[in-house]
């Protein structure tokens, strides 16, 4: 009960925050200008999703009501959701295709992917469904050796990222990388867990960090995707990685991570 009902809170706070980020006039309706707040009124929202004003409060109350897919597709249109966005929506309400339940993260990446991760000469690492960094290469530790070092309870990715110095200054574009990691995180561990709000990581970030806090409020979801990644290393300068991500067909609780070496301009 506890968790069904923190999913509905999170889909009304979720709801609410792309209701306020839609420029009305990217659905025909009258520019922002003369309201009071940014964004889509609920009656507006409700209208153009073809429901009922009181169902559609009722959705952002966290209220103990099951919207139809037809109805949260329909709202995928009217707020205009990504794929990733539209598939969290899916998942908080049962809809998403759901993995194994939740179970504890495994202590360690499975043997075969760890001798993997070892024929790379570059940095490799491998995550479980909550971000726990259950194996690394050589390669990744010559990258961020703290790696090595840091507690097993706390060698989580989301929680390094935001609470590591060592990080912080290894991304010179620390801002926007942490907040992106963290609507990756939200899009790809929100069905895998489930109720993120019971995560440990994502407790212990609430109570500590207040940047997370911040973005955490955000309620921003994004599908990774493979890109450039910069970093400053302290004694190997600028370095730049293609970010690639991969799930092995045998282990559905593991995904691969490489950052593979850039030497020349990359192809769109």
């Amino acid at each position: 009960m506890h968790t069904s009902n923190n999913r509905r809170a999170e889909l009304g706070h979720f709801l609410r925050a792309r209701r306020a980020r839609l420029d009305p006039a990217a659905v025909g309706l009258p520019p922002a200008g003369a309201r009071r707040r940014p964004g889509l009124r609920r009656e507006e929202v409700a209208t153009l999703s073809g429901m009922s004003v009181t169902w559609y409060t009722w959705l952002e109350q966290g209220r103990d009501v099951q919207p139809s897919r037809q109805v949260l597709d329909a709202l995928a249109r009217t707020l205009r959701l990504t794929p990733a966005e539209h598939t969290y929506v899916l998942s908080l309400t049962g809809y998403a295709p759901a993995d194994a339940p939740r179970r504890p993260a495994p202590a360690g990446a499975p043997g075969h992917l760890r001798r993997l991760l070892d024929t790379l000469d570059f940095p490799a690492y491998a995550i479980a469904p909550d971000w726990t960094i259950t194996g690394w290469n050589a390669a990744y530790a010559d990258l961020y050796p703290n790696v090595a070092t840091v507690a097993p309870d706390r060698r989580n990715l989301l929680w390094l990222v935001f609470t590591d110095p060592y990080v912080r200054d290894l991304l010179p574009d620390w801002e926007i990388t942490s907040r992106r990691f963290l609507a990756e995180f939200r899009a790809e561990a929100g069905p895998r867990l489930g109720d993120l709000g019971d995560s440990p990581v994502v407790r212990r970030l609430l109570e500590t960090s207040d940047t997370f806090r911040d973005a955490w409020q955000d309620h921003r979801v994004e599908g990774f995707a493979s890109r450039e990644r910069v970093f400053r290393h302290p004694a190997a300068g600028e370095l730049r990685f293609e970010h690639h991500r991969l799930a092995p067909a045998d282990q559905q609780d593991v995904h691969l991570v490489l950052y593979t070496p850039v030497t020349g301009e990359l192809d769109a």
